[in-house]
């Protein structure tokens, strides 16, 4: 008879679990210790793994004195705290930005788990799943040297769940009352995304595709040459700061879509070419607003600095299997065999550009024997127009004298918003921010977060307390990065059109009143009008596509400098 009863209290013992555990969730207090437990055992296992992984911890905690100074510093600048810090010279774009642009002064970032940096990190270069899987058409780009970039046009995309397809319906027709970018002008705008230097489409970028092809923007994705795909038909590779492919592509896509406004935004390491491009064109580019997101600032500095092993790793493994496809073609232009035995970054990057067939020729006779181009494959024509990049760099200080993307910063004349995290595993520490440049700069802009990891910047779930479901499109999405940046491409073009209309009043009443004057005293000689070159040196000269933009009325407009003074 006990062994009967032994029998049934063992078969009922499931069930009886069951309701112990059915009545625990109905108990709040119990569900909360039951929550905290978890959580506390989930972050000593994560910090096990980081110590395997040699992945360093970020602590979010932080002392009564830091927090006492970002409080004064959010009461002086009107940002909430918890939010991102925008630094930058306080000008009129700049006042006008904390007007009108929420998202770089707002955001609540998600926390542990999803907040941490590295597994935000992981998520949006590499693991992570888009609901929305954009589809491309890719255009070749024959460059002047012979080389080839492929631009992939974003032309659709597949809509997985029946319950985005009704979110995107109520949206869009919220949308249809309230201003986007793509109404100031005839045509839509063209946003034109730089991929990681290293290339290939991440996750981060194909949401950034989809959300800026439901606000209304063309979108084309640059591919360095020999990534993503692309062919390779010289025997050159795009060296770290080199902005000449990138200049031959705007001008190309310019020449597409020549009445829409132009934006670019880079990820990652892809900002070198960006920044640098900005640099050397000055005010004679054709983009008229750019942001890098978790940019790479100093260039030098990245690659000497230490990365945690498993991202070193990876990025030195994918660029060695991208040279390894080539390693028959370059033998005897590169020293292929140095460069796939390198166990750094540095080393890997020197290998390949400072150290070019310097036993063949010597570094003091690379420029004036006419071989040493022919060697590497370039035509005297295509030597020509690459300038002082036909020839390696002569030593690795040499190599960033010429490819540091903030060499030209002075001569930026577009603005450009910069997005960094504290906890970016990628990059070198905030200290290491040159700070002085958003300071003293009128054209940059920096929104340092303390959370975010490496183009991750996660928002924390806000779920709506009457039917439970997301407020609106981009909190679904969780990527705070993408609604600041292209919020702040629509506000930067509202300013500038102000700024545009402004400039041409003032003109226009300048103008009336030398008449007037002219016509009260016959006797003096009125000055004629000045215009815009006569106003303002330019340090490049202004090709023949940019003037019919710029030309408004016979005058030249000079909303790039004006809201700087």
């Amino acid at each position: 008879m006990e062994s009967y009863v032994l029998d049934c209290l063992f078969c009922l013992l499931p069930s009886f679990l069951l309701f112990l555990f059915y009545v625990g969730l109905r108990c709040p207090r119990l569900c909360g210790w039951a929550r905290v437990a978890v959580r506390a055992s989930s972050w000593r296992l994560w910090v096990i793994i980081c110590l395997i992984l040699q992945l360093p911890l970020h602590k979010e905690k932080r002392t009564k004195a830091e927090d006492l100074k970002s409080l004064e510093t959010d009461i002086v600048s009107g940002q909430v705290s918890d939010g991102p810090k925008l630094i930058c010279k306080p000008t009129a774009l700049a006042r006008y930005l904390l007007q009108h642009c929420g998202s770089l002064t707002k955001a609540k970032l998600a926390a542990w788990p999803r907040g941490d940096p590295h597994l935000q990190t992981f998520s949006s270069q590499i693991f992570g799943e888009h609901r929305q899987k954009v589809q491309f058409t890719r255009d070749h780009l024959l460059l002047k040297d012979g080389g080839i970039v492929a631009l992939d046009w974003a032309i659709g995309t597949r809509l997985i769940e029946l319950t985005a397809k009704r979110r995107w319906e109520v949206k869009k027709e919220h949308q249809s009352v309230r201003k986007t970018l793509g109404c100031f002008t005839s045509t839509p705008p063209v946003l034109l995304l730089i991929p990681q230097f290293w290339g290939g489409m991440t996750p981060h970028l194909q949401l950034l595709c989809s959300q800026a092809m439901r606000q209304g923007f063309y979108v084309v994705v640059f591919h360095h040459r020999g990534t993503a795909g692309s062919p390779l038909t010289t025997t050159r590779l795009t060296e770290f700061g080199d902005p000449s492919d990138l200049e031959q592509a705007v001008t190309y896509v310019h020449s597409r879509h020549p009445s829409s406004v132009l934006v670019a935004v880079s990820e990652g390491s892809g900002s070198g070419v960006l920044l640098s491009y900005l640099g050397e064109r000055g005010s004679s580019t054709c983009i008229t607003a750019a942001a890098a997101i978790s940019p790479v600032l100093l260039g030098q500095l990245w690659f000497e600095s230490a990365l945690p092993p498993i991202y070193h790793w990876g990025v030195l493994f994918h660029r060695k299997m991208q040279l390894s496809r080539y390693a028959s073609s370059f033998q005897g232009s590169l020293d292929v065999d140095r460069a796939l035995r390198s166990s750094s970054l540095r080393d890997f990057e020197e290998a390949l550009f400072c150290s070019l067939t310097k036993k063949a020729f010597p570094s003091n006779e690379r420029s004036l024997n006419p071989s040493y181009s022919s060697l590497r494959g370039f035509s005297p024509t295509a030597a020509w127009a690459l300038g002082e990049r036909a020839n390696p760099a002569q030593d690795w200080e040499n190599y960033w004298g010429r490819n540091e993307p903030l060499r030209d910063a002075d001569e930026v004349s577009v603005p450009v918003l910069c997005i960094c995290s504290s906890d970016d595993p990628l990059l070198p520490p905030t200290s290491m921010l040159p700070v002085s440049l958003f300071q003293s700069n009128p054209y940059f802009l920096l929104a340092l977060t303390d959370k975010g990891g490496h183009c991750g910047f996660t928002l924390e779930a806000s779920k709506d307390i009457n039917d439970g479901k997301p407020r609106n499109e981009e909190e679904e999405e969780g990527i705070w990065s993408h609604t600041a940046v292209l919020e702040y491409l629509k506000v930067v073009s509202d300013f500038l059109k102000e700024a545009e209309g402004d400039w041409k009043s003032w003109g226009g009443q300048l103008e009336t009143n030398s008449l007037k004057g002219q016509k009260g005293r016959m006797n003096v000689t009125a000055l004629p009008r000045r215009r815009r070159g006569a106003m303002m040196k330019r340090s490049r000269t202004q090709p023949a596509e940019q003037s019919a933009l710029d030309d408004v009325d016979g005058d030249l407009f000079t909303w790039k400098r004006s809201y700087t003074r």
